[in-house]
């Protein structure tokens, strides 16, 4: 019965069914239940409010200061909550139209992973090794599932079963209801990419340097890419291709089906971000202290946009803007908007975090989420 759930997954999900040059359908209101959203793309298609031209009028709504480091992180949107791990402070569900708190969770380890609601149920990792699954509404623990090392990658919810890594070198496949392990692959060392699932295939990365395609049903490894680097950066998947970055300072375009290398590009330094997908671009930040906007089908730079401080964190895309935020040096306390076309700065926020790292951004309906790490959660609109 287990395997024929999971199975399923080849007949209801897919790559992306439309054009690059088109955008798909879309329901409203458009939730982010994800770190890369259910199509593993990091790109909103459905937002309608913020674009090129009224993006510059972006402010600050609201502000909660949870207290607690959440850099690298994304929060993620549901059912009008805001869900968002704080480091040191535990997890939280917070009224995405006015930052109250309604509830939060913490048994005094820090939460570094970003987290998935899926079906009234929130799952996330942590650093005491647990894996956790909270009751969307009440934030009551509905189950535990022990690994042997620190969980940072940010699980995807599919079909009944919660795909997930671990620092303990093990790919986790779990019974979403009750925590049960349906399979584990090990890898050669942690696990901090977060898996995109697709057309009944996992796709992560391990510190071993390398990109593994495991059948979603049993784990049996289906093909592996080495690169010279650890991949922390979680692929992103369309057009039967699978992007990913390394720290070998590479972003890579890979089959899908093979693992065959379609191209490769060299920036200036490592590459942990994760990649956003869009209309037929690839856009990645890298430790040079570059965004870069590559075409997705041959790998040439279509543009480059500079900040103060290397780029660690993941893009997103929504009705034609990119948003991207700092990751330390002195572009830390920064978000940037940017024509996605052609990289032209739109908007810029300096958020009073100081140095400290924020999270990757989320669009949803009008507005941006970011997370400091420092310790607040933030809204901007308009």
């Amino acid at each position: 019965m287990q395997a024929f759930r999971i199975s399923v997954l080849i007949l209801i999900t897919g790559f992306a069914s439309v054009a690059w040059g088109q955008q798909p359908p879309c329901k409203h209101p458009s939730p982010w239940t994800e770190f890369h959203r259910h199509n593993m793309e990091r790109w909103n298609p459905c937002e309608k409010v913020l674009n090129i031209h009224n993006v510059g009028n972006l402010s600050d709504i609201w502000l909660n200061p949870l207290g607690g480091a959440s850099q690298f992180l994304s929060p993620v949107i549901a059912d009008e909550v805001m869900y968002v791990a704080s480091g040191y402070w535990g997890f939280h569900a917070l009224n995405a139209k006015t930052g109250e708190t309604i509830w939060s969770f913490g048994d005094y380890t820090e939460v570094w992973g970003s987290p998935a609601v899926a079906s009234g149920r929130c799952y996330f990792g942590s650093d005491n090794g647990n894996i956790y699954a909270l009751d969307a509404k009440s934030g009551a623990v509905l189950w535990i599932h022990p690994t042997l090392g620190v969980v940072r990658s940010a699980p995807t919810v599919l079909s009944g079963v919660v795909y997930i890594g671990s620092d303990d070198g093990e790919v986790y496949a779990l019974d979403a209801t009750t925590g049960t392990r349906v399979w584990s692959y090990t890898t050669g060392a942690a696990v901090e990419s977060s898996p995109a699932v697709a057309a009944g295939v996992v796709y992560v990365g391990s510190d071993d340097g390398s990109v593994y395609a495991l059948n979603a049903a049993s784990g049996a490894k289906l093909w592996s890419y080495h690169t010279l680097g650890k991949v922390v950066s979680s692929p992103a998947l369309a057009q039967e291709v699978v992007y990913v970055g390394s720290e070998d300072d590479g972003v890579y375009a890979l089959s899908a089906s093979t693992g065959a290398v379609l191209w490769s590009y060299t920036t200036g330094g490592i590459v942990d971000s994760s990649p956003a997908l869009a209309m037929g671009v690839v856009y990645i930040g890298s430790d040079d202290q570059n965004l870069y906007a590559l075409d997705a089908t041959t790998g040439k730079l279509k543009w480059k946009f500079g900040t103060a401080g290397g780029i660690e964190t993941s893009p997103a895309v929504a009705n034609g803007v990119l948003y991207v935020t700092g990751a330390y040096g002195g572009g830390a306390n920064s978000i940037w908007a940017l024509n996605a076309e052609t990289g032209a700065l739109l908007w810029t926020y300096v958020t009073d975090s100081g140095n400290w790292r924020l999270s990757s951004p989320v669009v949803v309906n009008g507005k941006v989420y970011v997370l400091s790490g420092s310790g607040y959660a933030e809204e901007f609109g308009l």
